[in-house]
This record gives C-alpha cells, structure tokens and sequence, in this order.
C-alpha cells in the first residue's frame, strides 16, 4: 500500500539547483535513508512533504486518513508547558485521556484544591476502557531511555539537546502510521543511539530517515534514496548495499561518459564539415549532436586530491595529566584522572551526557581550571579545538574569504602547499560554491566551514568535541582519510560509532560519578568485552546460588522419591521453557505485532526467563545428589 508520493518535483534557489523532475514513492512497511550532501536540498524536500514549503513544478501526497509525524532538525516549543504537557498535547482520545489523568495525579501529589477525587476516578474507570495503561507503562519507559528525568520540567528551562529528546519522545509516543525524522540521533548519547536504533529496526512502522550515522542507516533501513546532482537514486537494501551499487552506478556513468565524448569528437567534424542548409536527416542528427554534447560535458564528481597535513613539530612532552578533579556543586565530574599522551596517539571518548566529556577537554585547554591535580602541557603542542558551539562569522561574508582571512595558502606536505581555494574544495565545497555568502549556508555546511578552519592552522594536537554532527557521509569520509593520515595526536568526542571505529586506538569511557576507564581499543570492540563480562557475571551468579545450601542440605547423600519425580520432571519442564522463551523472541523480532501485542509478548518473555533460571538453579541442586 503506497504511503507516499511524489512526482516530477523541482526546486531551485536563484541559480542553485537542488533538485529537478524527481519522482519517488514509499510504501507501507517500508524504512528508507535519505542520503545527500550538505546544502543538497534534503531539509528543503522534507519541508515540501509536509506543505511547509512549495515545489517550483511538480506535486506530492500522503495517502489519505494516515497520521504522519515530523521530526525536525531544529524542533520549537512553546517555553510555558512542561515537558509531560508537550508530551500529551495530542487529539488521539487515549493519550487526551491520560493527559487529564497525569494532570489530576499531579494536583494531588501537589495538595491542589482544584484536585478532583470524583474526576479521578472517572478517568481511572476511562483508562481501563481505552487500556491505556500500557500506553503510561511505554510513555515511561520511552521517557527513562531518553534520560528525560523531569516530566513537569518547563519547555523554556530546557537546554537545546533536551528539547531534541522531548521532540523525539512526542514522535514515538504518538505512533504515527508515517514517521520523518532529520538527524534523529543529533543530541543523543551512544546509550540512547543504540536503544532507538534497536526500537526502530524491530517496530512495525513505516519511516523516512536523515542521519549521517552509517550503522545507524545499516541496521534500520531496508532502503536508500540517495538525492545526488539534482536527481532522486533508488538502492533496495541497507546502506552496505548502496555502497556498493552506487560505485557500480558511478562506474557505468563513467564510462557512458567517456564513451559520448569520444562519439562526440566524430560528430563535431561531421558537423563543421556540413553545408548551411540541412535535410531532414540531417536536422535530426545535429539535435542528437547536441543531446551527444550535454551528456560528454556532464560533471561527475571530481575525486579530491589526497593531501598528507603537515603539522607543527612535536617534542618529547605532549600532555600530562595527573590527578585532575573537578566538581560542580555536590555532582563530582572528574575524579582522580591520571593519563600521559605519546605521540601520534588516537583517543576517543565515551559515555553519557553530562558525564563531564566535554568539562575534561576544556580542562585540558586551560579553558577551565581544575578543582585539584595538574595539567602540563609540552612547549611544542598546538591545539586545533572543535566545539559544539560552532563558528561565529559574519553572514555577509563569503566563504573564501572567511578561509583567506586565516590563510591565502595551507601546507600540506614538506614542499606541498594548497591555495585557499583547493583546500575548500577538498573538504567538498565546490569551486562554484565558494564566493556564496556564509548566509547561503545550510547548518552542516557552515559546521563544515568551522571544521576546516580549525585544521587549517597546522595544529599537532587535534580536539574535537563531536565533530560529526550534521556533516553529511561525504564530508565524514572525507574527514576520516584526513584524521588517518593525521601525524599529530587527536582526542575525539562522538557518538557516530563508525566514525569511532575507524580511527581510535583506545577508548576513554565516562561511567559516571567521575570514574574514566581507559580501554585499549575502539568503540565495538569495548561493547563486545562489556557483553562478555555481563554473561561472565551471570553465569557466575548462576554457578554461586546453585552452590548456596545449608549445612544440612550439604550432608546429604542421595534424593527422596519425591525429590527424584521433581528433578526428572525439571529436564523437560526446562526443555519445554526453552523452546518457549526461542518461539517467544521469534514473535518478538517477527514485526508483526501491535505495540499491545508486543508488550503482552514482551512480559511473557520476562516470565519465561524467569522462571527458567529458578528451574536450572533447582535442577543443579537437585544434580548434586541424584
């Protein structure tokens, strides 16, 4: 059943192009990533989705009567209402319903005297009619995975990562039949990433995607729009899948491109050769001569230059950091960290947000003090800092001339330097782009410009406090071969675990209540150990319970009758259970229940686990003796 659809679509600003006659569908069921360039129109084409902007030619619909949610980049809120009141404010009759019943309970728990005992009870009476229970219970476990703590919380108190959450809690809470969500993974910790990306792959929805993150795209999509030269590309399957068939697809432009400009170098003398006048054969053969004529002069993308960066030298001393504290208030962020950097060294850091991630890099900067311990840094080290804050400058300005304004040239190697202009384009800023004006800029490509203005400057000691987010795949490719070949030392804040994977050789974990655990090796590689040693843990837990009996059970030499059915019953009680718990989590991944279904299902599997673990924990104590 089609959703969606869009036909011969165009939308131009002035001379720049975004796209032209595209047409493209979604269908029920259907996850698909939207991949483009920063500035290549892709929030622009969101926005004529849902009618907040207007096509210069062509038409779009939803399929009637569904309800379609939009999660933007940017989300704005009124700042009066709490979070739970953003949250509520909806016309679907059950979460109307339960509005009013969290606003009764909150009077109550507040002594109000506009509480209303009666209208209390007629909504817990309405609440069991329209079971909305399990939508509370799943409005409370949605809220808990965001680390959205204060539901009565105002809007306006909220920091802007905050009000994302919020946003994207109201979108999943609503169960829309078509979700659209614009880097939804933007202000989300690796926790929250993980656990969204898990809720989307295994809820049956249908959902249109922006996000740069590529195991994000990987995992949950089974289809990539890709909107590339103005023109909408189709790949059936994950994004491992479009890497693959957009080579070919470039692979085969190539060639027809060659071939046309060679055809073209035949027409051309055919064409000087002809007399003025033309037969109708002729006429024909000049408009397939300039048809030949677009197509050989057709741009693909130019391959940049690989530049090895050249960066100031580096002494012996880099950077030690010994005993560093910090607090703020009663909440310790830091506490006793102690860690000397070698050269070339690769670090990344990890953990939730409010850990004190970006606090230890501003400490490291001397932009804040620490409370105790002592920061030295070496004579030779210059730091290059990428914030979250980003770039400020002047919108009237254009972008070569923010780049000349620091260099009119950049070393790259011993005897290899690029002109403003060619270190622009290496970082995917066009030749014909680079006299726009910083206010023509979307938000990725003014985060670009700030990126590359900081590694222009030759720094041996590169900080970068979440560098990828709204950078499109292009860029972060292009990013990752620079950071590799980077001879300085580096310190990156992310949450994109691809991006992690392929450049960290360690892993700083933030665990909270100050503590920072350092592991030799990257992002996957420390969810794998973390995994390992919870199972570790349980099989131990397992292994001590079964052994814990009283000194009377211990004396004991051989099983009752009694005890002997019951331990021949366990094994195939056990058997039995087990096969449950796999035809349970079966239904669970299947996609095709109802979110009531799944909650049904999903409290079956607890009981099931449950009561598993305390038959095999009887089982080996019964074992012992049988």
């Amino acid at each position: 059943m089609n959703y969606f659809q869009a036909d011969g679509l165009s939308k131009a600003y002035a001379e720049k192009i975004l796209f032209s006659n595209i047409s493209f569908g979604i269908d029920q069921g259907q996850k698909v990533g939207l991949i483009a360039r920063n500035g290549a129109g892709k929030t622009t084409l969101l926005n004529i989705m849902m009618q907040r902007e207007i096509p210069d030619s062509g038409n779009c619909n939803f399929r009637k009567n569904i309800r379609v949610a939009y999660l933007e980049q940017n989300p704005v809120f009124s700042p009066e209402p709490t979070v739970i009141q953003t949250l509520l404010d909806d016309n679907n009759p059950t979460i109307a319903t339960l509005r009013e019943y969290e606003q009764q309970v909150m009077l109550q728990e507040n002594g109000s005297p506009e509480f209303d005992n009666r209208k209390l009870q007629s909504l817990i009476a309405r609440m069991d009619e329209l079971q909305a229970w399990n939508m509370e219970a799943r409005i409370r476990q949605i809220l808990s995975r965001l680390k959205i703590s204060d539901p009565n919380q105002p809007m306006g108190q909220l920091s802007g990562g905050q009000v994302k959450r919020v946003a994207l809690a109201k979108i999943l809470i609503e169960e829309a039949d078509f979700i659209i969500l614009d880097e939804p993974t933007n202000h989300l910790d690796l926790e929250m990433i993980e656990w969204l990306e898990d809720y989307l792959e295994r809820e049956k929805l249908t959902l249109l995607l922006v996000t740069h993150d590529r195991y994000f795209l990987d995992k949950v999509c089974n289809e990539i729009l890709e909107l590339e030269n103005a023109s909408m590309y189709r790949y059936q399957g994950n994004y491992a899948y479009f890497l693959e068939k957009k080579q070919e697809r470039q692979h085969a432009q190539q060639m027809q491109t060659e071939k046309a400009r060679n055809l073209l170098k035949k027409e051309t003398e055919w064409m000087r050769r002809q007399p003025k006048a033309r037969t109708t054969k002729s006429k024909a053969r000049i408009e397939a001569y300039h048809q030949l004529k677009d197509l050989a002069a057709s741009q693909h993308h130019e391959k940049s230059p690989e530049i090895m960066m050249q960066s100031a030298r580096m002494g012996k001393k880099i950077l030690e950091l010994e005993n560093i504290s910090k607090k703020y208030d009663d909440q310790t962020i830091i506490k006793d960290f102690s860690y000397i950097f070698k050269k070339k060294e690769k670090a990344g850091i990890v953990g939730m947000n409010g850990t004190g991630k970006t606090t230890l890099l501003n400490i490291i900067t001397e932009k804040i003090q620490p409370d105790t311990g002592t920061v030295t840094t070496g004579e030779t080290v210059q730091f290059g800092y990428y914030t979250q804050e980003g770039i400020n400058v002047d919108d009237n300005k254009k972008v070569i001339d923010v780049v000349k304004d620091i260099a009119e040239t950049i070393k790259v190697g011993k005897d290899v330097s690029l002109t403003a202009a060619q270190f622009l384009f290496f970082f995917n800023f066009p030749y014909a782009s680079q006299n726009d004006f910083v206010r023509k800029l979307s938000g990725g490509e003014k985060r670009r410009l700030y990126l590359l203005t900081v590694l222009m400057k030759n720094p041996n000691f590169l900080i970068l406090d979440e560098p990828t987010n709204d950078l499109d795949i292009a860029t972060l490719n292009v990013l990752e071969d620079f950071l590799e070949d980077f001879p300085g030392c580096l310190i990156v804040v992310s949450h994109d675990r691809y991006f992690l994977d392929n450049l960290v050789d360690h892993v700083f974990v933030f665990e909270g209540n100050g503590k920072i655990k350092d592991f030799p090796g990257n992002y996957t590689e420390y969810q794998q150990k973390k995994a390992e040693l919870k199972q570790q843990e349980k099989k131990e837990e397992k292994t001590t319970t079964a052994k814990t009996t009283d000194t009377n059970s211990r004396e004991k030499k051989k099983l009752t009758w009694k005890e002997q059915k019951e331990f021949e019953a366990l094994e195939s009680e056990i058997a039995a259970l087990e096969q449950e718990k796999a035809e349970t989590l079966e239904k669970m991944n299947s996609g095709d229940l109802s979110p009531t279904e799944l909650q049904e299902v999903s409290a079956r599997y607890a009981e099931v686990e449950q009561l598993l673990e305390e038959k095999e924990l009887r089982w080996l104590e019964l074992s012992e003796w049988a």
